[in-house]
């Protein structure tokens, strides 16, 4: 794996990523650091990647486990250390799993195996964080055959 990551200029703390894969995302920082507040810093980069990550390997795990997963969303809420090196110190997954007829088991061990094997954002975060999860499962009804 290969990124590059370019400063924009000296008018501020703007940088541009681009990734081995060919995709390009913006970063700056916030405007007391020298930044002008254009796009996402990169510690919440690293946040939104483990999101992300974590979410990628729910949906593939509950769709090899035979759920009809219509939907996944992931939010999570980070706190990070007072002084540098400002690491994440805990971090909250609260995940919204919608689809028809879930069983609540197999949501909670696609979670689980995101977090203990798969995902490697959060593995890697579990290093200086305390990590904890949440989910909901929401049921997309079938839609009811008109008569």
């Amino acid at each position: 794996m290969e990124c590059t990551v370019r400063w924009t200029g000296l008018s501020g703390m703007g940088f541009v990523a681009e990734t081995g894969s060919g995709h390009v995302v913006n970063m700056d920082g916030a405007p007391e650091g020298g930044g002008h507040n254009l796009a996402p810093r990169p510690m919440e980069l690293v946040l939104a990647g483990t999101g992300g990550c974590t979410a990628f390997d729910v949906v593939l795990i509950l769709r090899k486990s035979g759920q009809d997963i219509r939907g996944c969303d992931v939010s999570l809420k980070a706190e990070r250390a007072e002084k540098d090196p400002k690491v994440f110190t805990k971090v909250h997954f609260h995940f919204t799993v919608r689809g028809r007829e879930l069983k609540t088991n197999l949501v909670e061990r696609a979670i689980k195996l995101s977090h203990e094997k798969y995902c490697s954002a959060s593995i890697m975060l579990e290093k200086t964080a305390e990590l904890t999860h949440s989910f909901e499962i929401i049921d997309d009804l079938a839609p009811s055959s008109a008569t």
